[in-house]
């Protein structure tokens, strides 16, 4: 199915957001009650953004493995339901996470006793099916558990060079651990695989989100590092970042590794089409984020402490894609273009046909030749209010000067609607094939409620919303201006 075959709208939610369980939102019941939602008011997308297994601080965006999934997202009802497991509740006084790994160790037990043929069966079938990444990923998750969540590159050196002969003793000393890690991703790929037939069956299409650097301390670059700038010792030669730019003045470091390009060109981009066919099923649609990246990236040197040194490299551009179409018989994505953009990669992206990004809160500078105006948008594209990274459509408004007020409000000819409907109104009304709104622009919530800042490391990606919130006025008027604006 295209999902720009027609005009769609859709909503981004992170799962974790979903309202109901403790700590965060998961896979049972409330998920499948956020499809209904959707449907009842004729959206036929649900965006989320990546969900691998993260870091302490929960960034989607630096996660411990590109293939798993994680495991903070499986339901637990679900594993008492399937009778693997007594008792789902936990306390919001004590340690979640410790908690949520105790009752799936429980789970995993209850699995062993009581699941029958079936069951066990599909968890095989499961592990060979994905024995490519799951192997190293278990061996690397039980290590990691074994040195309180060290990083692999500070571990000991016999284990961190991957030395056959340490690596034989491990699996055998860790061999139940490693188990239980292999069932839990069997539970998350269940679990999510009936989730995404209940939204498929339904006429809902799920999309997803694939950063384009890999955290370092992750299990793909410790278990394959020849497809990653690093020294022979693992270390870091170069990094990626953005820049210096309007927004800050020495750039970013964000310190991830860059690729070996040109090792994976000569491998045929095996590592990158098996990281996307893992995600095909998952999603599907896909945003690759940091699209730019591919054309040319920036690449800083590992000592330096800012990106003000960095330098433009080229990336592999067409080849990649090329390679990506012919693998996938097409290309289901969607390119993140967003800030400062070459003519070179607006050409990329038009040669394969990718869908762009619009976005309204990035509109109103005062220039009617910016090209996030509705005016100025493309069919082949995806509007959105705003996005994960962005301040909520209320909250952004509130910041405004009076003199930008006044510039949103001659634009949108809005006097009598309150924000954030009038931007939601102008997505929808868009041209572009797609429309996209933030859980927090469909409930009206103002900044309190953003998901992310950028540059900012502690206290995000945790905002949930809570079901009373969601009023049957927030659904009457969602429903009613898809379908005033054909995207039912």
């Amino acid at each position: 199915m295209d999902p720009f075959e027609r005009r769609r709208a859709g909503v981004l939610l992170h799962p974790t957001s979903l309202p109901g369980s403790v700590g965060n939102g998961d896979l049972g019941e409330e998920a499948y009650r956020f499809i209904d939602f959707l449907v009842e008011c004729g959206v036929s997308l649900w965006q989320m953004l990546p969900l691998g297994p993260t870091h302490s601080d929960r960034s989607p965006y630096q996660c411990l493995s590109v293939h798993a999934g994680d495991t903070r997202l499986i339901s637990l009802q679900r594993l008492v339901d399937a009778g693997w497991l007594d008792d789902a509740g936990l306390d919001p006084q004590q340690d979640i996470d410790a908690q949520r790994k105790v009752r799936l160790a429980a789970a995993y037990n209850g699995f062993l006793g009581h699941a029958d043929n079936e069951a066990r069966t599909a968890l095989k079938a499961f592990s060979e099916q994905h024995a490519g990444w799951l192997d190293d990923f278990v061996l690397y998750q039980a290590l990691r558990d074994e040195f309180n969540q060290s990083a692999w590159f500070d571990w000991p050196a016999p284990l961190r060079d991957r030395e056959a002969d340490a690596l034989k003793e491990a699996r055998k000393r860790l061999a139940s651990a490693m188990e239980r890690a292999r069932f839990e991703q069997f539970l998350f790929f269940q679990q999510w695989t009936q989730l995404r037939r209940y939204a498929n069956d339904r006429g809902v299409l799920l999309f997803g989100d694939i950063p384009i650097f890999v955290a370092y301390d992750s299990a793909e670059v410790w278990a394959e590092r020849r497809w990653f700038k690093l020294d022979e010792a693992g270390e870091l030669t170069v990094v990626a970042g953005v820049p210096p730019d309007y927004f800050s003045e020495t750039g970013q470091r964000w310190g991830n590794p860059h690729y070996d390009w040109e090792a994976m060109a000569r491998d045929g981009y095996r590592w990158w089409l098996k990281r996307i066919g893992t995600q095909l099923e998952l999603f599907d649609l896909m945003r690759i984020d940091h699209f730019r990246g591919f054309e040319a990236y920036w690449e800083i040197d590992a000592a330096a402490d800012t990106a003000v040194e960095g330098r433009w490299v080229s990336g592999p551009g067409a080849d990649f894609f090329e390679a990506v179409r012919k693998a996938f018989d097409g290309l289901p994505l969607v390119a993140e273009d967003l800030g400062v953009i070459t003519p070179e990669v607006t050409a990329l992206r038009q040669q394969f046909g990718l869908p762009g990004m619009k976005i309204l809160q990035f509109a109103f500078d005062g220039s009617a030749d910016n090209p996030y105006l509705p005016h100025n948008h493309e069919p082949l594209s995806v509007v959105y209010t705003g996005t994960h990274d962005n301040n909520t459509t209320l909250g952004w408004y509130q910041e405004l000067s009076d003199d930008q007020r006044y510039f949103v409000r001659d634009y949108l000819g809005i006097e009598a609607e309150p924000m954030p409907w009038p931007l939601v109104r102008a997505a929808l009304a868009s041209v572009a094939r797609l429309a996209v709104l933030p859980m927090q622009d469909v409930l009206g919530l103002d900044g309190s409620h953003r998901m992310n800042v950028p540059g900012v490391t502690e206290g995000h990606w945790q905002w949930r919303f809570d079901r009373e919130q969601l009023l049957p006025e927030h659904s009457e008027r969602l429903k009613a201006w898809v379908q005033l604006y054909g995207r039912a």
